[in-house]
């Protein structure tokens, strides 16, 4: 079995170190950074209170990156198990040889087309809601990105480490700045100041709960939009249209699980995480959301958030279909529409994007 493990790992690894060298370097450099610092951390097996080496972590920065040149036109290798070979993204076939041995993986694509694999530890096996899920705890192989949790049909695979690794990002950032905020909210739960790595245990144990609630919406909303899908992501891939377009599918997947069980449980803690973390793209297509979170906050009635969540999955739906409908149109041209379309909320009838002046 670690002998199995351990050329197992070697192979992962080695698809995840040539999955980063195509996207790892998307990100903004200062997310950039980030993210590196806590996959040296992951990687050298340090501890999250602890002072990482910086002479140490310049090295390894700058050979990371000599590795991914090296292996930028590399392609994945497959997986031998038990004498067989496996394609990296048959994680179906791959689990139905691992799950038996208290091990679970997955391969296969988040934002941008980019593709992502891990292996980890089993913790548990069980069905909710009408899908498999799939709870790992210590990975021995991950890439840069190392996301939360991700749907494959109907297995999702939750991952608890890289969940606690999220949220003390988060309690980090928090730190900096220390505002009265949502994130201060979440974490008031939690008794941080007198034991944190325990205070963190705790968090990641709860959140695992919205994490797979998520994971449900996407799920449903796959459900709904069908593989057309896909190919309106492909046909605006690295653009503005693309975030925006992936913003309306997680409103209509929280909208359809995440909220509705969040609101229903009155689960306090991870409401104010979840707004915590409501940024971005999303926030600016559903403004009105974070207000009635702050209405709540302020008066302790979740009613209109029940209602807004009530009306949204009707208005996200019809929404992301009209997005559908704007890429059957328009194919890959479609960015300029999209863009259009979603700009200023609420939503108004299709325009064609602006004329560019003549050079």
């Amino acid at each position: 079995m670690q002998k199995m493990l351990t050329q197992l790992t070697t192979a992962v690894q080695d698809n995840c170190h040539i999955a980063d060298a195509a996207h790892a370097r998307g990100y903004t450099l200062c997310i950039y950074l980030l993210k590196m610092r806590e996959y040296y951390r992951w990687e050298k097996g340090y501890a999250f209170s602890a002072a990482l080496p910086s002479a140490e972590l310049g090295d390894w920065l700058q050979q990371r990156e000599q590795l991914w040149e090296s292996l930028e036109s590399t392609a994945f290798s497959s997986l031998v198990i038990h004498d067989q070979k496996f394609d990296p993204f048959d994680t179906g076939a791959i689990n139905r040889e691992l799950l038996e041995e208290g091990l679970v993986y997955s391969g296969g694509y988040g934002h941008s087309g980019a593709p992502h694999f891990f292996l980890g530890k089993l913790l548990h096996h069980r069905q909710y809601g009408g899908f498999t899920t799939l709870l790992s705890t210590d990975e021995y192989a991950r890439d840069l990105t190392a996301l939360p949790a991700m749907a494959l049909g109907d297995t999702i695979f939750v991952r608890r480490e890289s969940i606690r690794r999220m949220l003390w990002e988060k309690i980090e950032e928090w730190r900096w700045r220390k505002q009265q905020n949502a994130m201060a909210h979440a974490m008031a739960y939690y008794d941080f100041d007198a034991d944190a790595k325990h205070a963190l245990e705790q968090m990641t144990d709860h959140e695992i709960h919205a994490v797979t609630l998520h994971e449900i919406g996407e799920c449903l909303a796959g459900d709904q939009l069908g593989a057309a899908w896909g190919g309106l992501l492909l046909s605006v891939s690295g653009s503005k249209a693309e975030r925006m377009a992936r913003a309306v599918r997680d409103h209509l997947a929280d909208a359809l699980s995440t909220l509705p069980a969040l609101l229903d449980a009155e689960d306090k803690p991870s409401l104010h995480f979840y707004f915590a973390n409501l940024k971005g793209m999303r926030r600016a297509l559903f403004p009105s959301l974070y207000d009635a979170y702050t209405r709540w906050e302020n008066s302790g009635n979740l009613q209109e958030l029940r209602r807004l969540i009530t009306d949204g999955r009707e208005v996200w739906s019809e929404t992301a279909q009209r997005l559908l409908d704007i890429h059957a149109r328009h194919g890959r041209a479609c960015k300029s529409y999209i863009e259009a379309a979603l700009e200023h909320p609420p939503l108004g009838e299709e325009t064609p994007p602006p004329a560019r002046s003549p050079a």
